[in-house]
């Protein structure tokens, strides 16, 4: 198989949603549907012992929430299929900002009863942003909710884009009875998947069903007619340049319309593209040679062996394992003799992939978040990903100073992740940790004690407004004060946190010649 044919077939999405929309769930049902895993445990599985394949950590199996990215490969209908099931908590946005810079298109799960929901539409509006092309999961059909087009109404003005209901519910919640799929004209009974029922062009049933007699069929009928007289035609154009979301309406915990939405996922959804390096140039996939960058860091995905992935995104060319390879930050030349593939916790080595495939690097601290490597004899990066400024901050401490080596071990694995940052105070080096969000230092107690038998001492700080400095050089030691500590981030520059807007607004006005930033 030629190079354009390997990445012919291959499509990399992320699935995103608010929490508790079913999105792992969805992501769980997919990988049954490709042969990947031979039974589903759901985020259900507090109560009965199973857990998603995609929560592998145990703070995820404790509390039934994905925390973390994590990314799942499989075939299905002669396609390659990368999975990267991202967190729905708001907490953890950064961690799917960054994945979504790794995705050629992604998945929209809402739930029916509860429609946009305000994670939902930050997330989009990144999608929105890059152009990603979105599909859209309307989960839940079996319990009561909103009306089909209630939801549809919501997503074109809350989202403004474009909806084309790939296929109609009859009914909802105790009378749901299935769906209509708009194009094969056949209607896919809930609870009786095998006896599926063929309509003709003007929706009629070919044969006599007790369903004609049935009010939520009649209506579900009349609402398509009325879908059908809007004129509006599928445009896959649209749809690729995120104009325009195909919608499906299912059931993931029942296993009910994600065959429906598989297959037409494949059908539509693009081959990995181009990516755009800080020079501005756009490396296609097709491309003989190899490029990729790094998007996310993992430690301890197997505690056993306190071992640390890199994910990386392949841009262009072919990964063959034992290639040489440049880390353009620092210009290192590297072998890759450990590569692979992921079923969330469950790996296997990997001797090949290409363009649009998600491969984990095994990491001795080589690399970080952003990092692009290519082929020997290339020299470019990436555009950068994006890195949030926190708003929460933290003293941390060891309980146990006899533990000092595990702890700073812990601290500096866990900051590499990128999920919170690190900072030390100037004078009397006091480690303060930066995030955006409560969970994230909740997250990272349970794992210092879990995964390096470290127990800490976790001082509230507060919020704060940190800013970066242009001009380092200018800052004096008056500056540093309880309303404005200056303290040094990880790679060595300096930050000030301020106390709040107003000390902020008098620092600037007392020392104008310093030029604030900050990141995202």
């Amino acid at each position: 198989m030629t190079l354009r044919e390997e990445v012919a077939i291959r499509k990399t999405f992320a699935i995103i949603s608010h929490p508790d929309a079913g999105k792992t769930t969805l992501t769980e049902k997919l990988l049954l549907f490709g042969g990947a895993i031979r039974e589903a445990g759901t985020v259900k599985g507090k109560k009965s012992g199973k857990f998603a394949t995609s929560d592998w950590m145990d703070v995820e199996k404790e509390r039934g929430i994905s925390v973390t990215s994590s990314v799942m490969q499989f075939d299905y209908d002669h396609y390659k299929i990368n999975i990267l099931d991202t967190p729905g908590h708001e907490d953890f946005s950064e961690d799917t900002y960054r994945t979504l810079m790794a995705v050629d298109s992604a998945v929209m799960v809402i739930d029916a009863a509860k429609g946009i929901e305000p994670q939902t539409l930050k997330l989009f509006k990144v999608c929105k942003m890059r152009g990603i092309p979105i599909f859209t999961f309307i989960n839940k059909l079996d319990r009561v909710g909103k009306e089909p087009f209630e939801l549809l109404e919501e997503i074109e003005k809350t989202l403004e884009i474009e909806t084309y209901p790939m296929n109609w519910p009859i009914g909802m919640g105790q009378s749901f009875f299935g769906i209509i799929d708009r194009k094969q004209r056949t209607i896919e009974p809930f609870r009786d998947e095998d006896n599926l029922l063929h309509l003709t062009d003007e929706y009629q049933l070919t044969e006599s069903h007790p369903i004609e007699s049935d009010s939520a069929f009649e209506a579900a009928i009349e609402e398509l007619m009325l879908v059908d007289e809007a004129g509006e035609s599928f445009d896959e154009d649209k749809l690729l340049k995120g104009d325009l979301t195909p919608v499906f309406f299912g059931s993931a915990l029942a296993n009910f319309g994600v065959r429906n939405f598989l297959n037409a996922y494949v059908d539509f959804a693009p081959m990995p593209g181009g990516r755009l390096t800080e020079e501005g140039d756009v490396i296609e996939p097709f491309e003989p040679d190899f490029s990729g960058f790094i998007f996310k860091i993992q430690a301890n995905m197997n505690p056993a062996h306190r071992d640390r992935i890199a994910f990386m995104r392949i841009v262009s060319g072919a990964f063959e394992r034992g290639m040489d390879v440049t880390l353009t930050r620092t210009g290192k030349k590297l072998k890759i003799s450990r590569s692979t593939s992921f079923m969330a916790d469950d790996t296997q080595t990997v001797n090949h992939a290409v363009s649009g495939d998600i491969i984990g690097l095994y990491d001795s601290g080589n690399y970080q978040i952003g990092d692009t490597l290519v082929g020997s004899s290339q020299k470019f990066s990436f555009e950068k990903l994006p890195q949030f400024t926190p708003e929460l901050f933290m003293k941390v401490s060891a309980k146990n100073v006899m533990k000092q080596k595990h702890f700073h071990k812990g601290i500096e694995q866990l900051v590499q992740e990128g999920a919170i940052q690190l900072y030390r105070t100037l004078y009397t080096n006091q480690i303060i940790l930066g995030a955006v969000g409560q969970l994230q230092f909740e997250v990272f107690e349970h794992r210092m004690n879990n995964e390096y038998n470290v127990d800490v001492i976790m001082e509230p700080v507060g919020k704060k407004i940190a800013r970066w400095i242009e001009n380092e050089e200018d800052i004096r030691d008056v500056m540093n004060s309880s309303r404005s500590i200056l303290v040094d981030d990880r790679f060595g520059n300096k930050v000030f946190l301020f106390e709040n807007e107003f000390a902020t607004r008098w620092f600037e006005d007392k020392f104008p010649d310093i030029k604030l930033y900050s990141l995202l």
